[in-house]
C-alpha cells in the first residue's frame, strides 16, 4: 500500500528527493498567477502524451487536491454543457468537497452536509464478480450497458427531451478501474459499448485517474486499456509521488480554451506552486528512464499468478484481480461468495501487529480495506516491486490468514 497510489515509485527515491531540495534552493514558492518554466514543461508533457495517445490537442489546468480537480472539472462541464447534472457509478469515489462529494455514492461523506442539489444519478458499476443485476459476463452480453441506454429510451425515464434531444446530463464520470470501490475491473467491451451511447447523447466522458494513473496500470493513463478517448481527464497522487500536494486536469481544447474557460474561472493560491510543478516534471523524468508499460504488466501478472494459487487453497478468498499492480483480494465466508468484513478487519489488524519470519527477517504488512462491503484487500505495491517481494507478500499474507480462520 502505497499511500493510496500516491507514491507509485517508491518512499525515499532519491530522484525526487533531489529535485525537490534543489528546487528549493532556486525558488521554492511563489504566487500562483506567475509563470514558471516548469509549469510549461509540466503542462507540455501532460498534453503531449494525451496527444501521443489520442491525436487531440488541449490544456491542462492545475490545482492541489484530487477532490479539488474533480470540482475544477465541474465547472468546465458547467460552462460547456451550462449545467453540471452527471451520471457516476455506483461504489465511485472522487474525493471530499461538496462538489466531489455530490459524485461519490457513499452517503457516509455526505451525511450532515445538507441537501445536495446537484448530486450525481449513480449506476452500477461492471461488477462481474458480484453483478448487480445477477447476470453471468459469458452470456450477458453487456447489459449493464444497455441498463444506462434504455435511460435515453423516452422522456419519462427523466434525463432526455426526446422532441429537442437535450439531456439533462452532462457528463459521465468514471473510474477505469474503480479505487475505493474494491480495485475492480470492467469487462473487455464495456467502456467503448459506454462511450458510443455516451457521445449519441453529447454526454462528456469524464476520467478520474487520480489513483489509477501513472503506472498503477501498466499505462500511463489507465483508460489506455479500454479503447476510448476521454473528453477529460482528472489526475494527482503519484504526479509528485507522494511529495506534494498537485493535481489537476487536461480537457479538449473545445471545452478548455480561454474563450470557454479564461483565467480566473477558477483559483487557488497554491495551484502551480514551483515546489509541484518540478516534481511533477521529476515524475515524467523518471518515466523517461524506467520502462514501467513492461515490467508493470510483467509483475503484475506474477502477483495475480501467485493471487490465484492463494484462492486455490483457501475457500475464503472469493476473487482476486489485478490489472497492471492494481490487484485485489476480495475476502468472504468460506462458500467463497458471501462478503466477510469480520475476517478483513482482522487480518487487518494481524498485519499491522504480527510479524511473519521471512528470509529478510520477521516482517509485516500495511494493507488498505475497500470496496462495496469493506471485504477487499486494495493491493498498491511500489512500481518498482520485483518477484522476491511479491513472494515475500504471499507468505506472509497466507501465514495471517491462516491464522486469522482459527480465531
Amino acid at each position: 500500500q502505497m499511500m493510496y497510489s500516491a507514491a507509485n515509485f517508491g518512499y525515499r527515491n532519491q530522484h525526487f528527493e533531489t529535485a525537490l531540495h534543489e528546487q528549493i534552493e532556486t525558488i521554492p514558492q511563489v504566487s500562483s498567477e506567475y509563470l514558471t518554466r516548469e509549469k510549461v514543461l509540466l503542462s507540455q508533457w501532460i498534453a503531449g502524451s494525451m496527444k501521443d495517445r489520442w491525436g487531440e490537442e488541449g490544456r491542462v489546468h492545475f490545482n492541489v487536491g484530487g477532490a479539488q480537480a474533480i470540482d475544477d472539472s465541474l465547472k468546465l462541464v458547467a460552462v460547456n454543457k451550462g449545467h453540471r447534472r452527471v451520471f457516476a457509478f455506483e461504489g465511485g469515489y472522487h474525493g471530499r468537497t461538496i462538489g466531489a462529494s455530490a459524485l461519490t455514492s457513499s452517503y457516509r461523506y455526505r451525511r450532515g452536509y445538507g441537501e445536495f442539489g446537484s448530486r450525481a444519478q449513480f449506476v452500477p458499476f461492471p461488477y462481474c464478480f458480484r453483478c448487480p443485476y445477477g447476470k453471468q459476463r459469458e452470456t450477458c452480453e453487456l447489459y449493464c450497458v444497455k441498463q444506462v441506454e434504455r435511460l435515453f429510451e423516452s422522456e419519462y425515464q427523466a434525463v432526455l427531451d426526446t422532441r429537442s434531444g437535450e439531456t439533462e446530463l452532462a457528463a459521465f464520470y468514471v473510474e477505469p478501474v474503480q479505487g475505493t470501490g474494491g480495485y475492480i475491473v470492467p469487462p473487455e467491451g464495456y467502456f467503448p459499448a459506454l462511450k458510443e451511447v455516451l457521445d449519441r447523447y453529447g454526454v462528456l466522458l469524464v476520467v478520474d485517474e487520480i489513483q489509477m494513473g501513472l503506472f498503477r496500470t501498466g499505462k500511463l493513463w489507465a483508460i489506455e486499456h479500454f479503447g476510448v478517448s476521454p473528453d477529460i481527464i482528472v489526475f494527482g497522487k503519484s504526479l509528485t509521488n507522494g511529495l506534494n500536494p498537485l493535481s489537476g486536469l487536461w480537457a479538449k481544447e473545445d471545452l478548455i480554451s480561454p474563450e470557454k474557460f479564461p483565467p480566473g474561472s477558477t483559483h487557488s493560491t497554491y495551484s502551480n506552486n514551483p515546489l509541484g510543478m518540478r516534481l511533477g516534471c521529476a515524475t515524467f523524468e523518471w518515466l523517461d528512464q524506467v520502462d514501467y508499460e513492461r515490467s508493470v504488466p510483467e509483475m503484475g501478472a506474477y502477483l495475480l499468478e501467485g493471487l490465484r494459487d492463494l484462492q486455490s487453497r483457501h475457500p475464503e478468498i472469493g476473487d482476486v484481480n489485478a490489472l497492471g499492480l492494481a490487484g485485489r483480494i476480495e475476502m468472504c465466508h468460506s462458500d467463497g461468495k458471501t462478503p466477510d468484513g469480520a475476517i478483513t478487519r482482522r487480518l487487518h489488524r494481524m498485519a499491522l501487529d504480527t510479524s511473519v519470519k521471512t528470509d529478510a527477517g520477521p516482517l509485516r504488512l500495511v494493507l488498505d480495506i475497500g470496496g462495496h462491503f469493506k471485504n477487499v484487500f486494495t493491493l498498491a505495491p511500489d512500481l518498482n516491486i520485483d518477484a522476491l517481494d511479491i513472494d515475500r507478500f504471499l507468505l506472509i499474507f497466507e501465514d495471517l490468514l491462516r491464522s486469522a480462520k482459527t480465531q
